[in-house]
Protein backbone atom coordinates (compact mmCIF):
# COMPACT_ATOMS: atom_id res chain seq x y z
CA UNK A 1 0.00 0.00 0.00
CA UNK A 2 1.64 3.32 -0.58
CA UNK A 3 2.39 6.21 2.14
CA UNK A 4 -0.72 8.05 1.27
CA UNK A 5 -2.90 4.57 1.82
CA UNK A 6 -0.93 4.19 4.79
CA UNK A 7 -1.56 7.83 6.11
CA UNK A 8 -5.53 8.07 5.57
CA UNK A 9 -5.84 4.19 7.01
CA UNK A 10 -4.04 4.84 9.69
CA UNK A 11 -6.04 8.04 10.85
CA UNK A 12 -9.55 6.49 9.77
CA UNK A 13 -8.78 3.55 11.64
CA UNK A 14 -8.38 5.71 14.85
CA UNK A 15 -11.62 7.32 14.40
CA UNK A 16 -15.02 5.93 15.64
CA UNK A 17 -16.54 6.23 12.50
CA UNK A 18 -13.88 4.51 10.67
CA UNK A 19 -15.47 1.35 10.87
CA UNK A 20 -19.01 2.43 8.99
CA UNK A 21 -17.34 4.45 6.70
CA UNK A 22 -14.66 2.31 5.35
CA UNK A 23 -14.77 -1.20 6.40
CA UNK A 24 -11.44 -2.23 4.84
CA UNK A 25 -7.97 -0.63 4.86
CA UNK A 26 -8.27 -1.03 0.73
CA UNK A 27 -10.59 2.05 0.87
CA UNK A 28 -7.58 4.31 2.46
CA UNK A 29 -8.03 6.18 -0.71
CA UNK A 30 -11.59 6.95 -0.97
CA UNK A 31 -12.25 4.31 -2.79
CA UNK A 32 -15.82 3.08 -1.82
CA UNK A 33 -15.81 -1.09 -1.88
CA UNK A 34 -18.06 -2.76 -4.61
CA UNK A 35 -20.71 -3.85 -1.81
CA UNK A 36 -21.26 0.26 -0.70
CA UNK A 37 -21.68 1.50 -4.33
CA UNK A 38 -24.97 3.39 -4.22
CA UNK A 39 -25.27 1.97 -7.74
CA UNK A 40 -24.01 -1.03 -9.53
CA UNK A 41 -20.79 -0.30 -11.02
CA UNK A 42 -21.78 -1.56 -14.36
CA UNK A 43 -24.41 0.95 -14.68
CA UNK A 44 -21.87 3.82 -13.63
CA UNK A 45 -19.48 2.62 -16.32
CA UNK A 46 -22.34 2.96 -19.18
CA UNK A 47 -23.26 6.00 -18.01
CA UNK A 48 -20.24 7.60 -18.53
CA UNK A 49 -19.81 5.85 -21.54
CA UNK A 50 -23.03 7.42 -22.66
CA UNK A 51 -21.96 10.75 -21.13
CA UNK A 52 -18.77 10.70 -23.58
CA UNK A 53 -20.38 9.94 -26.24
CA UNK A 54 -22.93 12.82 -26.16
CA UNK A 55 -20.27 14.85 -25.67
CA UNK A 56 -18.56 13.47 -28.90
CA UNK A 57 -21.52 14.29 -31.02
CA UNK A 58 -22.25 17.37 -29.50
CA UNK A 59 -18.45 18.72 -30.33
CA UNK A 60 -19.15 17.55 -33.86
CA UNK A 61 -22.45 19.17 -34.35
CA UNK A 62 -21.98 22.65 -31.92
CA UNK A 63 -17.67 23.13 -32.65
CA UNK A 64 -16.57 23.15 -36.09
CA UNK A 65 -14.09 25.94 -35.69
CA UNK A 66 -10.80 26.33 -32.88
CA UNK A 67 -11.84 28.17 -30.22
CA UNK A 68 -9.13 27.58 -27.63
CA UNK A 69 -6.08 27.44 -29.99
CA UNK A 70 -5.28 31.30 -30.36
CA UNK A 71 -6.58 34.76 -29.69
CA UNK A 72 -8.21 33.02 -26.52
CA UNK A 73 -10.17 36.14 -24.81
CA UNK A 74 -8.50 37.51 -21.95
CA UNK A 75 -9.71 39.61 -18.83
CA UNK A 76 -7.19 41.65 -17.06
CA UNK A 77 -7.65 41.27 -13.16
CA UNK A 78 -4.91 42.97 -11.53
CA UNK A 79 -0.94 43.59 -11.13
CA UNK A 80 0.69 41.40 -8.95
CA UNK A 81 3.10 43.40 -6.66
CA UNK A 82 6.61 42.51 -6.81
CA UNK A 83 6.74 42.24 -2.55
CA UNK A 84 4.06 39.31 -3.35
CA UNK A 85 6.75 37.12 -4.71
CA UNK A 86 8.94 38.11 -2.45
CA UNK A 87 6.65 37.34 0.66
CA UNK A 88 5.80 33.71 -1.52
CA UNK A 89 9.58 33.09 -2.12
CA UNK A 90 10.29 33.53 1.29
CA UNK A 91 7.29 31.56 2.40
CA UNK A 92 8.17 28.45 0.13
CA UNK A 93 11.82 28.78 1.70
CA UNK A 94 10.74 28.93 5.09
CA UNK A 95 7.98 25.89 4.60
CA UNK A 96 11.15 24.17 2.80
CA UNK A 97 13.18 24.78 5.99
CA UNK A 98 10.91 24.10 8.33
CA UNK A 99 10.03 20.58 6.82
CA UNK A 100 13.31 19.41 6.74
CA UNK A 101 14.04 20.53 10.24
CA UNK A 102 10.94 18.18 11.51
CA UNK A 103 12.16 15.51 9.07
CA UNK A 104 15.14 14.88 10.97
CA UNK A 105 14.67 16.59 14.68
CA UNK A 106 11.01 15.27 15.06
CA UNK A 107 9.55 12.06 15.89
CA UNK A 108 10.73 8.98 13.53
CA UNK A 109 6.71 8.10 12.65
CA UNK A 110 5.01 8.88 9.78
CA UNK A 111 1.99 9.90 11.86
CA UNK A 112 3.21 11.98 14.44
CA UNK A 113 5.86 13.71 12.33
CA UNK A 114 4.49 16.61 10.13
CA UNK A 115 7.00 16.23 7.35
CA UNK A 116 5.12 12.90 5.86
CA UNK A 117 2.07 14.94 5.77
CA UNK A 118 3.44 18.29 4.24
CA UNK A 119 5.18 16.08 1.47
CA UNK A 120 2.53 13.42 0.79
CA UNK A 121 -1.01 14.93 1.00
CA UNK A 122 -0.56 19.31 1.40
CA UNK A 123 2.31 19.35 -1.53
CA UNK A 124 1.92 16.09 -3.42
CA UNK A 125 -2.03 16.24 -3.60
CA UNK A 126 -3.06 19.59 -2.61
CA UNK A 127 -0.66 21.58 -5.02
CA UNK A 128 -2.31 19.83 -8.05
CA UNK A 129 -5.72 20.55 -6.92
CA UNK A 130 -4.37 24.39 -6.39
CA UNK A 131 -2.91 24.82 -9.80
CA UNK A 132 -6.12 23.86 -11.57
CA UNK A 133 -8.14 26.42 -9.35
CA UNK A 134 -5.39 29.70 -9.42
CA UNK A 135 -2.72 28.98 -11.89
CA UNK A 136 0.47 27.81 -11.68
CA UNK A 137 1.24 29.36 -7.90
CA UNK A 138 4.19 26.96 -7.54
CA UNK A 139 6.47 28.99 -9.68
CA UNK A 140 6.16 31.59 -7.17
CA UNK A 141 6.99 29.82 -3.95
CA UNK A 142 9.52 26.93 -5.67
CA UNK A 143 12.33 27.04 -2.83
CA UNK A 144 14.62 26.38 -4.95
CA UNK A 145 13.45 28.82 -7.55
CA UNK A 146 12.79 31.52 -4.76
CA UNK A 147 16.85 30.77 -3.70
CA UNK A 148 18.65 30.75 -7.30
CA UNK A 149 16.84 33.97 -8.01
CA UNK A 150 18.02 35.39 -4.74
CA UNK A 151 21.23 34.85 -5.21
CA UNK A 152 20.90 35.96 -8.97
CA UNK A 153 19.73 39.32 -7.88
CA UNK A 154 22.46 39.64 -4.91
CA UNK A 155 25.23 38.74 -7.27
CA UNK A 156 24.21 40.82 -9.94
CA UNK A 157 24.01 44.23 -7.47
CA UNK A 158 27.56 42.80 -5.50
CA UNK A 159 29.58 41.96 -9.57
CA UNK A 160 30.64 45.12 -11.68
CA UNK A 161 30.30 42.95 -15.03
CA UNK A 162 28.02 40.81 -17.00
CA UNK A 163 27.45 37.63 -15.20
CA UNK A 164 28.74 34.36 -16.81
CA UNK A 165 26.24 33.14 -19.84
CA UNK A 166 24.18 29.94 -18.98
CA UNK A 167 25.04 26.94 -20.77
CA UNK A 168 22.72 26.29 -23.39
CA UNK A 169 20.03 23.44 -23.16
CA UNK A 170 20.00 20.66 -24.87
CA UNK A 171 17.10 20.86 -26.86
CA UNK A 172 16.60 16.93 -27.28
CA UNK A 173 16.99 16.90 -23.40
CA UNK A 174 13.18 18.51 -23.09
CA UNK A 175 11.60 17.30 -20.37
CA UNK A 176 12.64 13.92 -19.40
CA UNK A 177 14.25 14.98 -16.62
CA UNK A 178 10.96 16.57 -15.07
CA UNK A 179 9.66 12.98 -16.34
CA UNK A 180 12.12 10.82 -14.85
CA UNK A 181 11.76 13.04 -11.21
CA UNK A 182 8.55 12.42 -10.74
CA UNK A 183 8.77 8.51 -11.54
CA UNK A 184 10.98 8.57 -9.05
CA UNK A 185 8.94 10.24 -6.57
CA UNK A 186 6.17 7.83 -7.30
CA UNK A 187 8.52 5.10 -6.80
CA UNK A 188 9.40 6.25 -3.71
CA UNK A 189 5.88 7.00 -2.52
CA UNK A 190 4.86 3.54 -3.66
CA UNK A 191 7.35 0.75 -3.35
CA UNK A 192 10.84 2.61 -1.12
CA UNK A 193 10.87 0.39 2.00
CA UNK A 194 12.13 3.75 4.07
CA UNK A 195 9.07 5.88 2.28
CA UNK A 196 7.71 6.33 5.62
CA UNK A 197 11.00 7.55 7.26
CA UNK A 198 10.91 11.57 7.89
CA UNK A 199 14.74 11.45 8.04
CA UNK A 200 15.13 10.34 4.50
CA UNK A 201 12.59 12.12 2.95
CA UNK A 202 14.22 15.22 4.70
CA UNK A 203 17.45 14.03 3.51
CA UNK A 204 15.91 13.54 -0.09
CA UNK A 205 14.43 17.26 0.16
CA UNK A 206 18.49 18.71 0.69
CA UNK A 207 19.58 16.48 -2.05
CA UNK A 208 16.60 17.58 -4.89
CA UNK A 209 17.38 20.97 -3.19
CA UNK A 210 21.08 20.82 -4.30
CA UNK A 211 20.28 19.46 -7.84
CA UNK A 212 17.97 22.17 -8.63
CA UNK A 213 19.94 25.04 -7.88
CA UNK A 214 23.33 23.62 -9.33
CA UNK A 215 20.68 22.78 -12.54
CA UNK A 216 19.63 26.59 -12.37
CA UNK A 217 23.30 27.87 -12.02
CA UNK A 218 24.09 25.82 -15.38
CA UNK A 219 21.00 26.51 -17.46
CA UNK A 220 19.47 29.52 -15.87
CA UNK A 221 16.80 29.82 -13.57
CA UNK A 222 13.76 29.82 -16.21
CA UNK A 223 14.69 27.02 -18.58
CA UNK A 224 15.07 24.71 -15.77
CA UNK A 225 12.11 25.66 -14.24
CA UNK A 226 10.06 25.17 -17.42
CA UNK A 227 12.06 21.93 -18.58
CA UNK A 228 13.89 20.00 -15.98
CA UNK A 229 12.46 20.66 -12.23
CA UNK A 230 10.10 17.98 -11.96
CA UNK A 231 7.44 19.66 -9.67
CA UNK A 232 8.07 22.86 -11.50
CA UNK A 233 7.01 21.63 -14.69
CA UNK A 234 4.40 18.79 -13.03
CA UNK A 235 2.49 21.32 -11.36
CA UNK A 236 3.03 24.16 -14.16
CA UNK A 237 1.07 21.27 -16.78
CA UNK A 238 -2.25 21.51 -14.38
CA UNK A 239 -1.42 25.05 -14.00
CA UNK A 240 -2.57 25.09 -17.61
CA UNK A 241 -6.02 24.41 -16.99
CA UNK A 242 -6.96 26.90 -14.25
CA UNK A 243 -9.08 30.16 -15.09
CA UNK A 244 -6.40 32.24 -14.21
CA UNK A 245 -3.14 32.86 -15.81
CA UNK A 246 -0.20 35.14 -14.75
CA UNK A 247 1.79 37.14 -18.05
CA UNK A 248 4.90 39.52 -17.21
CA UNK A 249 3.71 40.73 -13.38
CA UNK A 250 -0.11 40.71 -14.84
CA UNK A 251 -3.11 38.15 -13.79
CA UNK A 252 -5.66 37.91 -16.50
CA UNK A 253 -8.89 35.54 -16.54
CA UNK A 254 -9.37 33.11 -19.24
CA UNK A 255 -11.51 30.64 -20.30
CA UNK A 256 -11.16 26.90 -18.02
CA UNK A 257 -8.50 24.80 -20.34
CA UNK A 258 -7.41 27.75 -22.80
CA UNK A 259 -3.62 27.66 -21.42
CA UNK A 260 -3.68 23.86 -22.69
CA UNK A 261 -3.38 23.99 -26.20
CA UNK A 262 -0.35 26.75 -25.31
CA UNK A 263 1.36 23.75 -24.22
CA UNK A 264 4.74 23.08 -26.38
CA UNK A 265 5.30 19.41 -26.99
CA UNK A 266 9.52 19.36 -25.83
CA UNK A 267 10.33 16.09 -25.50
CA UNK A 268 9.50 14.27 -23.19
CA UNK A 269 6.15 15.73 -22.63
CA UNK A 270 3.89 12.42 -23.34
CA UNK A 271 6.15 10.74 -20.98
CA UNK A 272 5.75 12.98 -17.96
CA UNK A 273 1.84 12.67 -18.87
CA UNK A 274 1.82 8.94 -18.69
CA UNK A 275 3.68 8.37 -15.54
CA UNK A 276 1.38 10.64 -13.68
CA UNK A 277 -1.47 9.01 -14.99
CA UNK A 278 0.04 5.44 -14.80
CA UNK A 279 1.91 5.71 -10.78
CA UNK A 280 -2.03 6.95 -10.12
CA UNK A 281 -2.82 3.77 -11.53
CA UNK A 282 -0.82 1.65 -9.91
CA UNK A 283 -1.58 3.50 -6.62
CA UNK A 284 -5.56 2.16 -7.17
CA UNK A 285 -4.03 -1.10 -8.51
CA UNK A 286 -2.15 -1.90 -5.05
CA UNK A 287 -5.51 -1.83 -3.70
CA UNK A 288 -7.52 -4.16 -6.08
CA UNK A 289 -7.37 -8.15 -6.50
CA UNK A 290 -5.08 -8.08 -9.60
CA UNK A 291 -2.30 -6.89 -7.90
CA UNK A 292 -2.90 -9.18 -4.74
CA UNK A 293 -2.70 -12.42 -7.01
CA UNK A 294 -0.01 -11.22 -9.06
CA UNK A 295 2.11 -9.47 -6.02
CA UNK A 296 3.15 -12.92 -4.32
CA UNK A 297 4.64 -14.40 -7.46
CA UNK A 298 6.38 -11.50 -8.34
CA UNK A 299 8.17 -11.44 -4.51
CA UNK A 300 8.85 -14.84 -5.06
CA UNK A 301 10.69 -14.78 -8.02
CA UNK A 302 12.96 -11.85 -6.71
CA UNK A 303 13.49 -13.63 -4.01
CA UNK A 304 14.90 -16.83 -5.91
CA UNK A 305 17.13 -14.47 -6.78
CA UNK A 306 18.51 -13.43 -3.74
CA UNK A 307 16.35 -10.49 -2.69
CA UNK A 308 15.70 -10.28 1.05
CA UNK A 309 11.41 -10.18 1.95
CA UNK A 310 11.83 -6.09 1.50
CA UNK A 311 13.22 -5.82 -1.24
CA UNK A 312 11.79 -8.35 -3.05
CA UNK A 313 8.33 -6.21 -2.59
CA UNK A 314 10.31 -3.46 -3.51
CA UNK A 315 11.36 -4.75 -7.04
CA UNK A 316 7.77 -6.01 -7.45
CA UNK A 317 6.12 -2.86 -6.99
CA UNK A 318 8.77 -1.28 -9.13
CA UNK A 319 7.78 -3.41 -11.74
CA UNK A 320 3.99 -2.95 -11.09
CA UNK A 321 4.63 0.93 -11.68
CA UNK A 322 6.77 0.48 -14.85
CA UNK A 323 4.35 -1.48 -16.34
CA UNK A 324 1.22 0.46 -15.50
CA UNK A 325 3.53 3.35 -17.18
CA UNK A 326 4.24 1.91 -20.26
CA UNK A 327 0.31 0.37 -20.44
CA UNK A 328 -0.92 3.59 -20.41
CA UNK A 329 1.70 5.59 -23.10
CA UNK A 330 1.06 2.25 -25.44
CA UNK A 331 -2.94 2.78 -24.95
CA UNK A 332 -2.13 6.60 -26.07
CA UNK A 333 -0.05 5.37 -29.15
CA UNK A 334 -2.89 3.32 -30.02
CA UNK A 335 -5.04 6.36 -30.47
CA UNK A 336 -2.74 8.60 -32.10
CA UNK A 337 -1.57 5.50 -34.20
CA UNK A 338 -5.21 4.91 -35.52
CA UNK A 339 -5.31 8.75 -36.06
CA UNK A 340 -2.39 8.88 -38.58
CA UNK A 341 -5.12 6.27 -40.33
CA UNK A 342 -7.19 9.69 -41.35
CA UNK A 343 -6.95 12.40 -43.42
CA UNK A 344 -3.62 14.18 -44.37
CA UNK A 345 -1.15 11.94 -43.42
CA UNK A 346 -0.07 13.26 -40.16
CA UNK A 347 2.57 10.57 -38.65
CA UNK A 348 1.87 8.94 -35.08
CA UNK A 349 4.77 10.49 -34.04
CA UNK A 350 3.51 14.71 -34.71
CA UNK A 351 -0.10 13.42 -33.68
CA UNK A 352 1.20 12.36 -30.18
CA UNK A 353 2.79 15.56 -29.90
CA UNK A 354 0.19 17.34 -31.02
CA UNK A 355 -1.87 16.13 -28.72
CA UNK A 356 -0.17 15.69 -25.97
CA UNK A 357 -2.12 18.80 -24.12
CA UNK A 358 -5.14 16.49 -24.00
CA UNK A 359 -4.02 14.17 -21.73
CA UNK A 360 -3.64 17.03 -18.51
CA UNK A 361 -7.38 17.08 -18.18
CA UNK A 362 -7.09 12.93 -17.46
CA UNK A 363 -4.30 13.33 -15.08
CA UNK A 364 -6.02 15.57 -12.87
CA UNK A 365 -9.07 13.81 -12.75
CA UNK A 366 -7.40 10.35 -11.92
CA UNK A 367 -5.65 12.16 -9.24
CA UNK A 368 -8.75 13.72 -8.19
CA UNK A 369 -10.97 11.05 -8.47
CA UNK A 370 -8.19 8.75 -6.23
CA UNK A 371 -7.18 10.99 -3.55
CA UNK A 372 -10.13 12.86 -2.99
CA UNK A 373 -10.88 11.36 0.14
CA UNK A 374 -6.99 11.68 1.03
CA UNK A 375 -7.34 15.36 0.48
CA UNK A 376 -10.15 15.64 2.26
CA UNK A 377 -9.46 13.57 5.65
CA UNK A 378 -6.41 13.72 5.95
CA UNK A 379 -5.24 17.42 5.15
CA UNK A 380 -7.55 17.56 8.60
CA UNK A 381 -4.51 16.25 10.44
CA UNK A 382 -2.63 19.66 9.49
CA UNK A 383 -4.63 20.77 12.50
CA UNK A 384 -3.41 18.95 14.92
CA UNK A 385 0.45 18.34 13.50
CA UNK A 386 0.79 22.48 13.33
CA UNK A 387 0.60 22.12 16.85
CA UNK A 388 3.07 19.42 17.57
CA UNK A 389 4.88 19.56 14.19
CA UNK A 390 7.81 17.02 15.95
CA UNK A 391 5.61 14.98 17.66
CA UNK A 392 7.38 15.80 20.73
CA UNK A 393 3.82 16.29 22.89
CA UNK A 394 3.89 20.37 22.36
CA UNK A 395 0.77 22.47 21.66
CA UNK A 396 1.85 25.77 19.91
CA UNK A 397 -1.76 27.00 18.15
CA UNK A 398 -4.03 24.60 21.18
CA UNK A 399 -5.18 22.31 18.47
CA UNK A 400 -2.75 19.48 19.58
CA UNK A 401 -5.98 17.35 20.10
CA UNK A 402 -8.22 18.22 17.17
CA UNK A 403 -8.95 14.86 15.24
CA UNK A 404 -10.64 14.05 12.01
CA UNK A 405 -14.42 14.87 10.71
CA UNK A 406 -15.33 12.52 8.81
CA UNK A 407 -19.02 12.82 8.27
CA UNK A 408 -17.74 16.19 6.34
CA UNK A 409 -18.65 14.03 3.25
CA UNK A 410 -20.21 10.32 3.01
CA UNK A 411 -18.99 6.81 1.61
CA UNK A 412 -21.42 7.43 -0.95
CA UNK A 413 -20.78 11.43 -1.75
CA UNK A 414 -17.11 10.24 -2.13
CA UNK A 415 -17.87 8.08 -4.82
CA UNK A 416 -20.26 10.34 -7.05
CA UNK A 417 -16.96 13.12 -6.88
CA UNK A 418 -14.66 10.23 -8.13
CA UNK A 419 -16.73 9.56 -10.96
CA UNK A 420 -18.11 13.22 -11.62
CA UNK A 421 -14.09 13.87 -11.45
CA UNK A 422 -13.21 11.23 -14.09
CA UNK A 423 -15.85 12.14 -15.97
CA UNK A 424 -15.51 16.25 -16.26
CA UNK A 425 -11.59 15.41 -16.88
CA UNK A 426 -12.75 13.26 -19.75
CA UNK A 427 -14.87 15.62 -21.50
CA UNK A 428 -12.27 17.75 -21.02
CA UNK A 429 -10.22 15.66 -23.09
CA UNK A 430 -12.34 15.31 -25.70
CA UNK A 431 -13.05 18.99 -26.09
CA UNK A 432 -9.37 19.67 -25.99
CA UNK A 433 -8.48 16.77 -28.52
CA UNK A 434 -11.51 18.07 -30.58
CA UNK A 435 -10.18 21.38 -30.57
CA UNK A 436 -7.15 20.93 -31.80
CA UNK A 437 -8.47 18.36 -34.58
CA UNK A 438 -10.78 21.36 -36.01
CA UNK A 439 -7.64 23.45 -36.31
CA UNK A 440 -5.18 20.98 -37.90
CA UNK A 441 -7.36 19.52 -40.72
CA UNK A 442 -8.53 21.42 -43.46
CA UNK A 443 -11.86 18.81 -43.64
CA UNK A 444 -13.97 19.40 -40.84
CA UNK A 445 -15.83 15.32 -41.40
CA UNK A 446 -11.43 14.24 -41.40
CA UNK A 447 -11.47 16.10 -37.53
CA UNK A 448 -14.54 14.11 -36.79
CA UNK A 449 -13.37 11.07 -37.82
CA UNK A 450 -9.96 11.62 -36.68
CA UNK A 451 -11.54 11.97 -33.03
CA UNK A 452 -13.37 8.46 -33.46
CA UNK A 453 -9.91 7.25 -31.94
CA UNK A 454 -9.54 9.55 -28.78
CA UNK A 455 -13.08 9.01 -28.24
CA UNK A 456 -12.04 5.09 -27.43
CA UNK A 457 -9.06 5.98 -25.60
CA UNK A 458 -11.04 8.62 -22.94
CA UNK A 459 -13.61 5.95 -23.05
CA UNK A 460 -10.76 3.95 -22.24
CA UNK A 461 -9.21 5.93 -19.91
CA UNK A 462 -12.66 6.13 -17.86
CA UNK A 463 -13.49 2.58 -17.54
CA UNK A 464 -10.13 1.79 -16.17
CA UNK A 465 -10.58 4.57 -13.50
CA UNK A 466 -13.75 3.19 -12.48
CA UNK A 467 -12.36 -0.48 -12.37
CA UNK A 468 -9.63 1.14 -10.17
CA UNK A 469 -12.08 2.91 -8.35
CA UNK A 470 -14.38 -0.31 -7.06
CA UNK A 471 -12.16 -3.17 -7.84
CA UNK A 472 -11.01 -3.37 -4.19
CA UNK A 473 -10.41 -5.95 -1.93
CA UNK A 474 -13.46 -6.64 0.34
Amino acid sequence: MSRRAALTTSALLSGPAAGILFPSPASAHGIVSRTDLPIPVWLFGWAAAVVLIVSFAALAALWPNPRLQRNVPTRRLFRMPVVVDVLAGAAGIAAFGFVVYAGIAGVQDALGNIAPTVIYVVFWVGFVVASVLFGDIFRALSPWRSIARAVSWVSGKLSSGDPPAALEYPSWLGRWPAAAGILFFAWVELTYVKKDDPSTLAIMMLAYMVVMLVGMALYGIETWSERADPFGVYFGLFGRLSWLERREGVVYARPPLAGAPRLTALPGTVALLCVAIGSTSFDGLENGPLWTSVRPHLIDFFQNLGASGLKADQWSGTVGLVVCVLIVFSFYRLGVGGMSEVGEGHTPGELAAKFAHTLIPIAFAYALAHYFSLLVFQSQAMAHLVSDPLGHGSDIFGTAKTGIDYNVVSASGIWYAQVAALVVGHVAGLVLAHDRAVDMYRDVRDAVRSQYWMLVVMVGFTSLGLWLLSAVNT
